[in-house]
């Protein structure tokens, strides 16, 4: 029997931190990336810990934990009763955390509240992945008020059909908006194929307010681009980019900018310039390997918090803009002026008032 390797080392911000079986294989290799251990994976968020304490620093952040690693063709749990998924999230701090990890109380929609984790030092990040965290998910609110978002997100997900190159054309579109608006936008690769664009906003608004945002934002890019559609049913988008407006949601996370995705070889959330995002050809090319010299050049984002900017111009599309309200999520309850929540091709008129009720 093979002796079981000894614990590792390591330092993130002058504290120490105890890896265990750190030569567990969490990313197989690839053509692009060898393979990655459970020490590597510490030793990377251990290397950018600085900028990405900027982005979830005093943030309450769910853990999405693949504790055996990632392996083309796993499957991350869908809810707490999923019991076969492979990784999960994790919202509430599991018990046994050092007692220097920091958590903060939010609230669901459900009104069920935890206490989740609330990173304060960059060493959080590496007893997460310790604890087999690859990707953090941050919430768009800070400790000091967990209610009101400082931050707009705009996730871009490419439908069937479309390409990474179509979601590098809406996000420029989305950058000459926002200027035109008075805004300024920061853009990140999402890991995969889509792209995400961050605004740093006026801690005034709340989750709805800040979700209608989005959706007079989205309104104003269909109007402009018809490869662009805010529609929620799955039928209704076509070959288009999905400009997702619940994630502005309460209890709606983004993986993090430098978090890893639990995808093959290792690829990284990336912040970029815009020059940046667009030269880049295929977004895999940012991985744990690297993503250290891509940071090199300096932190793209580093001044994202030197101005909050006024969400009006995007309500102003919103309340002119036609349309109305559009659907949550399943898990949400019936919300004010919502559409009916039944598939489209599954809607017989009839069987629905003029609110959306359904009659019998």
């Amino acid at each position: 029997m093979a002796a079981k390797t000894p614990p590792a080392f390591v330092d993130a911000g002058g504290r120490e931190v105890r890896v265990s079986s750190p030569d567990r294989i969490i990313y197989e290799a690839t053509d692009r990336t060898p393979q990655i251990t459970k020490l590597q994976v510490c030793e990377f968020y251990a290397a950018i810990g600085e900028p990405l304490m900027r982005v979830i620093g005093e943030r309450p952040t769910a853990m999405e934990r693949w504790p055996d690693g990632y392996r083309e063709g796993m499957r991350l749990a869908v809810g707490p009763q999923d019991k076969d998924g492979d990784g999960f999230y994790q919202k509430r701090l599991p018990k046994g955390a050092p007692d220097w990890i920091e958590t903060v109380k939010i609230a669901f929609p459900s009104k069920r509240t935890a206490e989740e984790l609330c990173p304060s030092e960059s060493a959080a990040a590496v007893w997460a992945a310790q604890m087999g965290t690859l990707t953090f998910h941050p919430w768009p609110v800070r400790r000091p008020d967990v209610d009101h978002p400082d931050e707009l997100r705009l996730d871009l997900d490419p439908q069937p059909g479309t390409t990474f190159a179509d979601a590098q054309r809406v996000a420029e579109l989305t950058r000459e908006l926002l200027e035109e608006l008075g805004l300024r936008g920061y853009p990140k690769t999402s890991g995969n194929r889509g792209i995400h664009i961050y605004v740093r906003i006026e801690p005034d608004y709340t989750f709805e307010q800040v979700r209608h945002a989005a959706i007079g934002l989205g309104r104003e890019l269909e109007r402009r681009d018809d490869g662009v559609t805010t529609a929620w049913w799955k039928e209704e988008r076509g070959e288009r980019i999905f400009l997702d407006y619940n994630q502005n949601n309460r209890d709606r996370t983004i993986a993090s900018a430098w978090s890893l995705r639990a995808r093959p070889g290792a690829p990284v959330s990336t912040p970029m310039t815009w020059s940046q995002l667009a030269s880049v050809t295929d977004p895999r090319d940012f991985n744990l390997v690297t993503v250290p010299g891509h940071l090199a050049d300096g932190d793209p984002w580093e001044d994202m918090d030197a101005t909050a900017y006024s969400l009006e111009p995007l309500l102003t599309l919103w309340e002119t803009l036609p349309g109305g309200e559009l659907n949550f999520p399943p898990d949400y309850p019936k919300m004010p002026g919502e559409p009916p929540r039944v598939q489209p091709s599954k809607k017989v008129a009839e069987h629905w008032d003029e609110q959306g009720n359904r009659v019998e």
